[in-house]
């Protein structure tokens, strides 16, 4: 071969520097991968395995879905419902994404290998699904021998080549090799751009597809027996009526956002009030159909529904307070006053401080002794003492009673609500308890420092010729801060609110400092109710079932503030 002709080897030419490439990259980055998988992947996806489990101490029968039934009651087929139609959505998203690429049919081939990697990819999940419970057992059968390496290795061994598991195994590793081969003779004979990265956006189409089809499959199987059951029984199912109902009121509400933002760019006057008016008329029959949800609540675990009510109103009473008191003290020390410098520390140094000593200090101040701080504070007032953080009562519901308001809020709930939704509508009317006031308190003092710090940042940022610029227009102090600099920091409120809800949801070591049982759970937020399950009450399985509830809970909530608070962010 001569040195000008072009070499015909893997790894020769232009295609194969570009594998050269791929291959160094992906060698650089696969001890980051592994990691990644072992500590991070790995351990979400055993709780997820716990989480299907009878799991108490040690492993339990497979109980399916038992352990979000306990949880979420009726709600659980309305969430797989969800996630069904979601994965669906996903399904039509990627394929019409794909198919949007000027490629013809020639794209449209890479479904094929696509698919192949979407099967091994299950397929390798249903292997570590039987592969998993062997692997555990390895411990049980350790006992009352002596543990050496040799057993261990031997069980391992044992463990990997059981009857019910190494078949899929087999099956596993068939299905990779074919996978492989489809992908490579896919990017050799099928010339498009990208064609690797659309290989794995048809795999990830096909598991969305396959996810979304069992979740739904499921769904109206689980809604069938208990419907078939509660018909052998006599008695009113309320599963598949609870779900279409909520289900049609969501679309409504849906339905009622689209037609009236319709409504904006209408120059007529007349069509502009109709789409209003059917809007609005939208909206009630919305709200009347998803007023079931309260029936749907009703049978689920009552101290998780308790611990998400705790964790909303400690999430509304801190970050709103901490956000405004936080860019009120960032204005002020933004300016060029002597000792600026020295109250930015002071500022900040609740936020350093050890959270368990923060903590054990409030208690000090917020005892329920006729000597503590606050209550010597009320007597100046002529305020009587409080047991503060023994108090389970709601503070709406002091205040009402002492401006003489009594029985509230139960005596002045109509008497035609359902007996659900006004328990429920009780619930929240008293607000959140003295004992979770003063945890508030607490979470107020410790954060406002560092949204501050945050705030001076984002002041930084703003170019002083925009201010001056309005000031020199006529524009006071105040029209520049509200049409100037407060635009302008929506990033800044966007990112500190943001990771504030996120914290709320997840808060823990001062809630449990704070606690007493005289509150009776009123200051128990979802942390301390899975911590609870899982510590105290040994139950691994319920306890991870109700992890992945505030998992969704927090991802949808992020979710939203994205689409409502993100589309307002100014970057300038």
């Amino acid at each position: 071969m001569s040195a000008t002709q072009p070499s015909l080897s893997l790894f020769g030419g232009r295609r194969g520097r570009h594998l050269r490439e791929y291959l160094t990259g992906y060698a650089m980055i696969a001890p980051a991968i592994v990691l990644i998988f072992l500590f991070g992947i790995f351990p979400v996806g055993f709780a997820v395995y716990v989480s299907l489990h009878r799991w108490v101490l040690v492993r339990g029968d497979f109980a399916g879905l038992g352990n979000y039934l306990a949880a979420l009651g009726d709600l659980t087929y309305l969430a797989m419902f969800v996630i069904g139609v979601g994965s669906l959505g996903l399904t039509y998203r990627t394929v019409r994404a794909l198919g949007e690429q000027r490629d013809g049919a020639r794209g449209w081939l890479l479904a094929l290998p696509g698919l192949m990697h979407a099967a091994a990819v299950a397929a390798f999940f249903r292997w570590l699904f039987y592969q998993l419970p062997e692997f555990l057992d390895i411990a049980s059968k350790m006992r009352g021998q002596e543990r050496t390496r040799e057993l261990f290795m031997g069980l391992l061994g044992e463990a990997f080549r059981a009857e019910t598991v190494y078949p899929h195994w087999q099956q596993f590793t068939l299905i990779l090799l074919v996978a492989l081969i489809a992908g490579g003779l896919a990017g050799v004979w099928v010339r498009v751009p990208d064609n690797a990265g659309r290989q794995a956006r048809f795999a990830v189409a096909w598991l969305a597809l396959g996810v979304g089809v069992s979740l739904l499959v499921i769904a109206y199987r689980a809604v069938g027996e208990a419907y078939a059951a509660a018909f052998d029984a006599g008695e009113d199912p309320g599963i598949w009526p609870q779900l279409i109902i909520i289900v049609s009121g969501a679309a409504l509400l849906w339905l009622a956002w689209r037609v009236w933002r319709s409504a904006e760019g209408q120059v007529s006057g007349r069509v502009f009030a109709l789409r209003l008016l059917a809007a609005v008329v939208l909206m009630v029959g919305a709200v009347l159909l998803i007023l079931e949800i309260p029936t749907v609540l009703a049978s689920g675990d009552q101290d998780m529904w308790d611990g998400l009510r705790v964790t909303i109103f400690f999430s509304l009473g801190t970050v709103p307070i901490q956000l405004a008191a936080a860019l009120v003290l960032a204005v002020l020390l933004f300016q060029k006053l002597r000792g600026s410098g020295f109250f930015r520390v002071l500022f900040f140094l609740p936020y350093v401080t050890p959270a368990v000593a923060s903590a054990t200090i409030f208690r000090l101040l917020f005892s329920e002794r006729l000597s503590a701080p606050a209550n010597r504070i009320l007597g100046w007032f002529g305020i009587g003492p409080q047991v503060w953080l023994r108090e389970p009562e709601g503070v709406v519901t002091l205040l009402a009673g002492a401006v003489g308001i009594e029985n509230f809020p139960q005596a002045y709930l109509p008497a035609w609500l359902p007996a659900d939704l006004s328990s429920m509508l009780a619930g929240w009317l008293t607000g959140p308890s003295l004992a979770l006031v003063v945890i508030l308190m607490l979470s107020i003092w410790t954060f406002v420092g560092y949204n501050t710090v945050i705030y001076l940042a984002g002041l930084g940022n703003i170019p002083a010729e925009l201010t001056e610029a309005a000031e020199i227009d006529g524009a006071s102090r105040g029209a520049v801060f509200r049409h100037v600099t407060f635009p302008l920091l929506s990033p800044t409120t966007y990112f500190l609110s943001l990771v504030g809800v996120m914290g709320t949801f997840k808060s823990f070591n001062t809630i449990w400092v704070m606690r007493s049982g005289q509150a009776l759970g009123t200051t128990d937020t979802f942390s301390i109710v899975i911590f609870q399950e899982f510590f105290e009450k040994s139950r691994y399985g319920y306890a991870s079932a109700l992890a992945f509830v505030l998992f969704g809970v927090i991802l949808l909530l992020t979710y939203a503030n994205s689409r409502i608070q993100g589309s307002r962010v100014f970057y300038g």
